[in-house]
């Protein structure tokens, strides 16, 4: 357990030395740099480790030969399980979090808490629907599967439509390099930065488009595009997938976000760290995921490692 000074509403003894939100590879990065450096964590996942790797069938930007999503989360969760200094609470959400001068409070769905000096924030994020974006107008009740949950039959010899322009795509292209399918891909002028990847894949036809207005029936989708200069034009597809992105998953309580509800790690309190996709849109990657969780753990280290150098030497004096 980590020993902390007393201070009013202050345990004198805290339950562990750091505990880590999330059981991506972010939070199962920073998890294992902890027990590295010899500090006890508390590592809380509502799923299973590394959930969200296994619906990655191909892998071209990872280092240790790694070439799909699960073979790597089995990896991360073999290790992370065999940690010794590494508690994992799985099936366990975090509810609230509560930084203090001197410690962080952790509030779990069944309404235990946990208290240690530092926090990582690695939730991540979850999936977009259609109405949390304002360029595309559906049916009020329609719920789309994102394109990571295509399989072969989805694409071979079909026509799909894909909302969107995040990099999922490239990732599915890459998991079914001989599939014959047609994606028309119909994203906003912000998505512009994320189809360098795909422009030039045969199989991808790129609709730059202010909105979409998107109907189904009879198991065919039909949406009227609008592209930047205003010009109307009617596409069909075979069926539909989103490819919008995702939205920050922190939980409540002191943790600090922007307009888009990322959480900036320079905002946050001293004790808080924020990891992985949760930082920003821009950076959603497995391997900068793996070193901002280490980066997140060393810091929390760092600054233990300087307080107690400070109350030694106030004891001394």
């Amino acid at each position: 357990m980590a020993e902390t000074p007393s201070r009013t509403g202050s345990p004198a003894t805290l339950d562990t030395d750091l505990i880590v939100i999330g059981g991506g590879p972010a939070g199962c990065s920073a998890a294992r740099m902890a027990a590295s450096v010899g500090m006890n964590s508390v590592l809380i996942e509502p799923d299973s480790l590394c959930r969200n790797l296994y619906r990655i069938p191909a892998l071209n930007n990872v280092l240790g030969g790694f070439t799909s999503g699960p073979e790597l989360a089995d990896s991360i969760a073999a290790e992370l399980k065999s940690t010794e200094l590494c508690r994992l609470e799985l099936g366990r959400r975090a509810t609230q979090l509560s930084a203090g001068d001197d410690h962080v409070t952790i509030t779990l769905d069944t309404g235990a808490r946990l208290t240690a000096p530092y926090a990582i924030v690695a939730t991540g994020v979850g999936p977009l629907q259609p109405r949390d974006a304002s360029w595309i107008t559906v049916p009020s009740d329609l719920t789309l599967p994102p394109l990571w949950q295509a399989d072969a039959y989805d694409a071979e010899g079909r026509t799909l439509l894909v909302l969107g322009g995040d990099r999922t795509i490239g990732t599915f292209l890459r998991a079914h390099p001989t599939t014959s399918t047609r994606l028309l891909v119909a994203y906003p002028a912000s998505d512009d930065y994320k189809i360098e990847e795909i422009c030039d894949d045969p199989r991808v036809a790129l609709c730059p488009v202010q909105h979409v207005n998107l109907q189904l029936a009879d198991d065919v989708a039909t949406a009227e595009t609008v592209d930047r200069s205003g010009k109307r034009q009617t596409v069909a597809a075979d069926t539909v997938f989103l490819s919008i992105g995702n939205a920050p998953t922190a939980p409540s309580g002191d943790i600090v976000r922007d307009a888009t509800g990322y959480c900036l790690p320079s905002a946050q309190h001293p004790r808080v760290t924020v990891a992985g996709d949760l930082r920003s849109a821009r950076f959603q990657r497995i391997m900068t995921a793996l070193g901002s969780g280490s980066e997140a753990a060393l810091r929390a280290y760092y600054a233990a490692k300087r307080l107690l150098e400070t109350d030694t030497n106030r004891t001394r004096s």
